[in-house]
């Protein structure tokens, strides 16, 4: 039996950052992968996208209806702390035009390999390729069973991430782990995906994109959320990060209605009539395009309606109009199903909020057993969320084991 003071469960950027941040203690990450940090490699298409710029309170806007959870975590560690963590260890930070925050290699592998070189310099050992078959606990001992041996400590941190990207190795383990010892496990789901649609009809405007359009959910008949962000279109459906951060709350058979214009139905009526009045001659697709929607879309939808986008504003009739307005304001996608772990970047669901505290991290049913990351019932929105959520989680807890003696 291998004795320890800390056994981090997962190798993902929660478990590396706790390991790094704990101090004198003998530290063990147990990682089944035969590298540590696999997911993270894949983060922003391989650029690691590693936190966002702003205000830390407008974070809080980015983690769903379980925002609250992260408040302490998130203000004691910051996203300026990431920053700031970077540049102290010689990989600089270069930002986006959208704010997104990227090593200045714009590498996910310099990322991973700083997070280890820490980890090595704190004393931590990784053992790879160590599949954790069992957990339990004897009076103050956690008993920890793989397939290679033995091992106890005082203190466990469970980071196995959750079910997404399951070829990473989140194949969810870490549920099993948290119910055996008593922990109540929310429903999971795909996030972070895109959304396919039934009867789709824009396929051949694959890649063309919108900014910052409403997005309105409905379900039997009542809006249920709405959302705004920038909108893509592909081959089968719809992406782009307004629905990859909804689809939280999207499911399978719901109706999307996506405002293509940004002007509500009543507004754009007035507007409609009064060129009419004023400018009769004005082409319909001039109007449109005033609504900065690229032509390829604007010809799409008027051709699936058969209607002339070179027809004269005067010479529409009313029941014309309405359905122009109706299919521009509020333009119909019935879902077919959200994309499944395979391509969803993160799950939602996970262990219980209730039972763990937001001020430690530390299981509020078993003592000295600490969760964070994606484990979690709570998931970030694309833009670095996640990964600031990993950190700020994983720095609270060991904050709490350091200042045990």
């Amino acid at each position: 039996m291998k004795k320890y003071d800390v056994i981090i469960i997962g190798g993902g950027p929660a478990g590396m950052f706790s390991a790094i941040n704990i101090k004198n203690k003998k530290v063990l990450i147990l990682e089944k992968n035969d590298i540590v940090g696999r997911k993270l490699l894949m983060a922003g298409a391989g650029r690691c996208n590693i936190t966002h710029s702003g205000k830390i309170k407008d974070f809080l806007d980015h983690y769903g209806k379980n925002y609250k959870f992260l408040k302490t975590a998130l203000n004691k560690f910051k996203n300026e702390d990431s920053i700031n963590f970077f540049k102290k260890n010689n990989l600089d930070i270069i930002e986006d035009k959208n704010g997104k925050i990227f090593p200045i290699t714009e590498k996910s592998k310099d990322v991973k390999k700083l997070l280890l070189e820490l980890c090595e310099g704190n004393g931590v050992r990784i053992n790879y390729t160590e599949t954790v078959l069992k957990i339990n606990k004897k009076e103050e001992i956690f008993l920890i069973e793989t397939k290679k041996g033995n091992y106890e400590c005082e203190y466990l941190i469970i980071s196995t991430g959750g079910k997404s990207y399951p070829t990473s190795g989140s194949t969810g383990d870490g549920y099993k782990f948290a119910k055996k010892l008593g922990h109540k496990i929310i429903e999971c789901k795909p996030a972070l995906t895109p959304v396919f649609i039934k009867n789709y009809e824009l396929a051949e405007i694959s890649g063309v994109s919108l900014q910052k359009r409403i997005v309105s959910l409905y379900r039997d008949n009542k809006k249920i959320a709405e959302h705004i962000g920038d909108i893509g279109f592909t081959h089968t459906g719809l992406t782009g990060p307004g629905i990859l951060d909804f689809s939280r709350n999207i499911e399978n058979e719901d109706l999307l209605k996506i405002n293509l214009i940004n002007e509500s139905e009543n507004d754009f009526r007035d507007i409609f009539i009064r060129e009419t009045k004023e400018n009769g001659k004005m082409l319909l697709g001039t109007l449109i395009k005033k609504y900065e929607i690229p032509k390829s879309l604007i010809r799409m939808i008027l051709g699936k309606l058969k209607i002339d986008s070179e027809l004269k504003l005067a010479n529409i009739d009313k029941k014309t109009r309405n359905k122009i307005i109706e299919n521009f304001c509020e333009h119909q996608f019935l879902v077919d199903e959200i994309g499944d772990y395979s391509i969803a970047m993160v799950t939602k669901g996970g262990i219980d909020l209730k039972e763990v505290s937001s001020k430690t991290m530390e299981s509020k049913l078993v003592d000295k057993l600490f969760f964070a990351g994606e484990i979690l019932d709570i998931d970030g929105d694309t833009g670095g969320y996640n990964i600031q959520a990993a950190f700020s989680m994983a720095f609270l807890i060991s904050l709490e084991i350091n200042s045990k003696i």
